[in-house]
């Protein structure tokens, strides 16, 4: 069964920059479309970017076009979302999510099938 482990979160301030990873175990990454989700206290989950199984594709939220970038490494079962010019209202746990590989990109949580435990987003003003 695919595993997700999300890493790469922490604090920093407004502005500042971060690098998220997302390491995918038992099963290969060319078979999955990736997602990146966040959810801050008190609010429902909140789509980030998505990543075709080649690459070649990806899509935004409005919030973090031109500040988030969003790629893989499918030779090291590895995601990665970098994070630049960071704002407080990013604060968030971050979740990476899988869909099948013939999937289309997604901005809805709920058609995605497989999540990590996520990693705490903090930045302060």
């Amino acid at each position: 069964q695919v595993q997700l482990v999300e890493s790469g979160g922490g604090l920093v301030q407004a502005g500042g920059s971060l690098k998220l990873d997302c390491v995918v175990s038992g099963g290969t990454l060319e078979r999955y479309v990736m997602g990146w989700l966040r959810q801050a206290p008190g609010k429902e989950r909140e789509f980030v970017s998505a990543l075709s199984w080649s690459g070649g594709s990806t899509i935004y939220a409005d919030s973090v076009k031109g500040r988030f970038t969003i790629s893989r490494d499918n030779s090291k079962n590895s995601v990665h979302m970098e994070m630049s010019s960071l704002k407080p209202e990013d604060t968030a746990v971050y979740l990476c999510a899988t869909r099948p590989w013939y999937s289309a990109l997604s901005p809805w949580a709920n058609e995605y099938d497989v999540w990590g435990q996520g990693t705490q987003v903090t930045v302060s003003s």
